[in-house]
């Protein structure tokens, strides 16, 4: 299974709310590489965790917070 996610691209994770944001570094087939805001660089395997990308407003909306 093949990742459409991009450098620069915020995504989170549904399982792990509390990491909050994060930002795809990098994306290789279905390894997609994220630093998150409180968990840090982490691997995901996204034929195993379905990354949620998030919104230019969502983004914006969680920053307020």
């Amino acid at each position: 299974m093949l990742s459409f996610f991009s450098p620069g691209q915020f995504v989170r994770h549904p399982q792990e709310p509390e990491w909050g944001i994060g930002q795809v570094q990098s994306s290789v087939a279905d390894r997609v590489t994220v630093n998150f805001e409180h968990a840090g660089k982490q691997l995901i395997i996204t034929s195993m965790i379905e990354l949620v990308a998030m919104s230019d407003e969502d983004v914006r909306a969680h920053k307020k917070q």
